[in-house]
């Protein structure tokens, strides 16, 4: 594919940032940091500072969340048309900016524009979808078996909630969680990870001006996140956490959330199976295959970590899987000719070598990359490892990155077995012709979602999440909002003799 072209100088400061606040957004005003501090967001291809954003501390943190509970009682109350039209005009106006807010999202993270563009569509999506849901949240109405009582089933926000967006999708995880809190009259503190502020930043500034009232979101950049975020998970006046990250985290969040009994949402790591079964269409599990590796560079809890390929069909999906791969251009995500970025940090990207080390050192072939590159920036080329062995590392550990290990199979429950071993359960995917094949593996895998035939599963009309430890809850379709929403039951006595 090819990036849109731009007149953009990567090297000099872009206009888009200056467009953005830089502070911390606190009861519907912009501040400064306590004691002014601020940390620099960095841009990955370059290593460039793009901008210095305030870097709260714990008495910025608890300011936030005084101003989200005392905004919560009048945010409730509100009219469910209101809520649904401050999204809607959210919706229309983030899509206005389609271009300024891909520009800044490459920027900070380094995902190729034309990719950052499609981010910015999705990412509005929720803002629609759930302006859409806000006004169809519904109770119950029905009698008790002996007829005495009147059965009065209610929905009500759940109350203040801390939400923890992840840097790999800054936007689009930024609205998965603000939009039903919005819908179902929740105020919200987010805290937004260190390296991409500048999205969330500008989708709040975004959604003041749609109306959004004070208090009603407060965000919070801090680079003393256990600190700030422990405060608010051990307040009990914040009633939810909704985190997307490392299960690792999640973990620490969920034990927090048991001392004051907080409603959890977790989206947490993954460790995807793609199948390709023996009958599968070879261009479709290749083009399926690219979908789900190298959305994001591979940093993305969804891409396929472990591709296993029916023997029949190994060496052939390999060659060509490493021919499309190695015909990739990687650079600066403003470039544009651009079609694979830089990894996030030079941390991300010592992992995905010392995965990619070990896996070699273990009898697998480098069918292309395999090896660092040269010059500045956190680049790593497109890899495809063949003959991969099972006890590598990179078979149990999420590699975030553009790496494909390919391994041979023969026998579909000897498959099944190898892609359930796993801690996690967030996707998996599965190629084949044969209908019933397809549901009875689909079934069998042990994730939350199955792509079948396509390596895409995200959408804001689907609900996303997975099983054992990648997570709790779910995000965007007709269930989304249900995280944000309590059940509240009113018992009426009927009155007798009519």
């Amino acid at each position: 594919m090819t990036a849109p072209t731009t007149s953009l100088d990567p090297t000099a400061p872009h206009p888009a940032i200056a467009s953005i606040p830089t502070g911390l957004l606190i009861d519907g005003q912009w501040r400064e940091a306590v004691g002014g501090r601020v940390f620099d967001v960095e841009n990955p291809a370059t290593g460039d500072v793009l901008a210095a954003v305030a870097d709260a501390s714990p008495a910025d943190g608890d300011a936030a969340l005084a101003a989200a509970v005392g905004a919560q009682t009048s945010w409730a109350r509100t009219a469910p048309r209101h809520r649904s039209e401050i999204l809607r005009r959210a919706y229309d106006l983030v899509m206005d900016r389609q271009q300024l807010l891909a520009e800044v999202m490459t920027l900070e993270m380094g995902k190729p524009l034309a990719e950052a563009m499609g981010e910015v569509a999705y990412a509005a999506e929720f803002l629609r979808w759930f302006s859409e849901e806000a006004v169809r949240v519904s109770g119950d109405h029905t009698t008790t078996g002996d007829g005495a009582n009147r059965i009065i089933v209610t929905r009500e926000p759940v109350g203040p909630c801390v939400l923890i967006t992840p840097w790999n999708f800054p936007l689009a995880m930024g609205t998965r969680k603000i939009a039903p809190a919005v819908a179902a009259g929740c105020t919200m503190v987010l805290k937004p990870a260190p390296q991409t502020p500048l999205s969330s930043l500008a989708l709040a500034a975004i959604l003041q001006e749609s109306g959004l009232p004070a208090g009603v979101l407060n965000v919070v950049n801090t680079t003393d996140a256990s600190t700030v975020v422990e405060r608010w998970m051990t307040s009990g006046t914040a009633r939810k956490v909704s985190f997307t990250g490392s299960t690792g985290v999640g973990k620490i969040l969920l034990r927090q959330a048991a001392e004051t009994v907080m409603r959890s949402s977790m989206e947490l790591g993954g460790n995807a199976p793609f199948v390709v079964c023996a009958d599968a269409d070879l261009d479709t599990a290749v083009d399926g295959a690219m979908a789900a590796k190298m959305r994001n560079m591979g940093e993305a809890c969804t891409a396929a970590n472990r591709m296993y390929v029916h023997r029949d069909l190994a060496a052939a999906f390999s060659d060509r899987l490493a021919a499309r791969m190695a015909a990739l251009t990687v650079g600066n995500g403003l470039d544009d000719d651009t079609e694979v970025g830089p990894l996030i940090d030079s941390a991300a990207r010592a992992k995905v070598q010392r995965l990619v080390d070990d896996a070699l050192a273990r009898g697998a072939t480098a069918l292309t990359g395999g090896r660092l590159p040269d010059g500045p920036g956190y680049f790593y080329p497109p890899t495809v490892l063949a003959d991969v062995a099972a006890e590598s590392e990179l078979m149990t550990t999420e590699v975030f990155g553009p790496v494909a290990p390919v391994i041979p199979f023969d026998d579909e429950d000897e498959v099944i077995d190898r892609a359930n071993d796993t801690d996690w359960g967030l996707v998996g995917y599965l190629f084949t012709q044969d209908v019933d094949r397809a549901f009875d593996l689909s079934e069998r895998l042990d994730v939350g979602m199955v792509g079948v035939n396509t390596g895409v599963v995200s959408n804001p009309a689907a609900p996303f999440g997975g099983v054992k430890q990648s997570g709790l809850g779910r995000e965007g379709g007709r269930v989304g909002i249900d995280e944000f929403l309590e059940y509240k039951y009113l018992a009426v006595p009927r009155r007798r003799g009519r």
